[in-house]
């Protein structure tokens, strides 16, 4: 019997990141390991996530693959990319929040660029989510970065138009965040756009939770986010990202469980948002992000 293979009548919008060594996300034609249907030109990315500080609330188990590293942005991210190949690094300013050290735009930066003279890989540069304080910082640290194409965070319905003057200005891409609504979602990318930003550098993100904590309900609306793009409309046909690994790591059973249970929690997480369509996965454990790096291989090598 002849299997039916879904033709759809338009594509997800191809995002180009980077500067000194190129990546793209998104182009899609279909839906991702469904043989006949994944026209899918640029495979899923992994990114590791790095931050400004050590992170104080990571148990030891994740820590331990980074060692001294911790203490340093720039080696940390070198290691990420040399030592577990990482397709793109995360910065997360976490240093900046008024509750944690409370650093400036200009300490920010400082920490940007030595990551940026470490790593030649793209680079995604997010926030603490503190919403003040963060467009003071970002708005700084996109001007320092510019001319990197970098791909910075996090975009907010009730907090969108420094970020997003910033990274016109600068020539970066931006993620646009929605709280697992699909109509939130695409209003904020029509509010973007309204400012004249380019609708080939948006990145949409759903704020997903881990396995066992909303997934289930995430994964349905990014899964309906990809079908709407590929349906035609225009303001969700966007390349999407997930951060399986902070929503893992946060979960009480990774942090509490044996050895392993974290990273085997990481790894179902991204699993799952892998076959929702999502184009960059931000992960945070090294064995984790080499075993969804070997069923992203598995699966689009499949028939060549």
């Amino acid at each position: 019997m002849e299997r039916l293979i879904e033709k759809w009548q338009d594509k997800i919008s191809e995002v180009t990141l980077g500067a000194k060594k190129i990546i793209k996300i998104g182009g899609e034609t279909g839906i991702y390991f469904i043989e006949g249907e994944d026209k899918c030109p640029n495979p899923p990315r992994v990114a590791m996530e790095v931050w400004d500080m050590e992170p104080e609330s990571w148990p030891e188990v994740l820590k331990s693959s980074f060692g001294k590293a911790l203490k340093d942005p720039g080696d940390w991210a070198k290691m990420c990319v040399d030592k577990f190949l990482a397709d793109l690094i995360c910065l997360r300013l976490a240093s900046t929040h008024p509750d944690s050290k409370n650093t400036s735009g200009e300490e920010a930066g400082k920490v940007l660029e030595k990551v940026m003279k470490a790593i030649s890989v793209p680079l995604i540069v997010i926030g603490s989510s503190a919403p003040e304080k963060d467009n003071e910082v970002m708005a700084y640290c996109a001007n320092i970065a510019k001319g990197q194409n970098c791909l910075f965070g996090i975009a907010t319905q009730a907090n969108y138009k420094t970020l997003t003057a910033a990274c016109l200005s600068a020539g970066h891409a931006i993620i646009s965040e929605a709280p697992i609504d699909i109509n939130i979602a695409k209003q904020l990318n029509i509010l973007i756009c309204d400012m004249q930003f380019p609708a080939d550098k948006i990145v949409i993100h759903h704020a997903t939770g881990a396995l066992g904590y909303g997934l289930e309900y995430t994964y349905s609306i990014m899964e309906r986010t990809r079908l709407a793009g590929l349906s035609g409309d225009k303001m969700l046909s966007m390349p999407m990202i997930s951060f399986a690994g902070q929503e893992s790591w946060r979960t009480k059973e990774a942090k509490t469980g044996c050895m392993d249970t974290g990273i085997l929690w990481e790894i179902a997480t991204g699993s799952a948002y892998l076959n929702s369509g999502v184009d960059i996965l931000v992960m945070n454990h090294p064995k984790a992000v080499e075993e969804i790096k070997k069923a992203i291989n598995n699966f689009t090598s499949r028939g060549a």
